[in-house]
């Protein structure tokens, strides 16, 4: 994998069927593509999702995945969570109305084809640092000494440390 070729695209939807949606987006990509969709709401910023997705990889390549499926890792690191459970809880798709992350790795450019699927809007991956306290359960203590982005990249840090 090529984590140089990493596109974060915004986009909202209307979520009828997880499943479906889930077979469409997976059509239009070949075999060898990564098309992750994430709770846009759930992200603090483009280097959250590098930093997770970063280390998603780097787990596979040392034998110390959380998860089996390069995905499934890249939803356990972004959400700093090591039950998929509870990942999917975070940064999961949900039936109905949402705000989404879309991570192209090793893509072509696909903001043509998931714009025919879902509605184009970058404003969704703007954070709002109160929700994401909230959502991630972060103290104001925490931020004291770091922004919400990096308390979220240090705790995705250390899934790996705490091994």
């Amino acid at each position: 994998m090529n984590l140089d070729n990493i596109q974060i695209l915004g986009f909202t939807a209307c979520i009828d069927s997880v499943g479906s949606t889930l077979d469409r987006v997976n059509s239009i990509k070949r075999d060898d593509e990564i098309i992750q969709l994430l709770n846009a709401d759930s992200i603090a910023s483009s280097n959250h999702i590098i930093h997770g997705v970063n280390q998603a990889f780097l787990a596979f390549e040392r034998g110390e995945n959380l998860a089996k499926d390069i995905s499934v890792e890249i939803v356990l690191r972004c959400s700093a969570q090591r039950q998929i459970s509870k990942a999917f809880d975070l940064l999961g798709l949900k039936e109905g109305q949402m705000n989404l992350c879309a991570v192209l790795i090793d893509c072509d450019d696909y903001s043509v084809e998931l714009s025919d699927i879902f509605t184009r809007d970058d404003s969704v991956l703007e954070a709002d640092s109160s929700r994401l306290m909230e959502i991630y359960n972060i103290g104001d203590v925490e931020i004291e000494n770091m922004s919400i982005e990096e308390v979220i990249i240090d705790r995705i840090t250390k899934l790996t440390v705490d091994y």
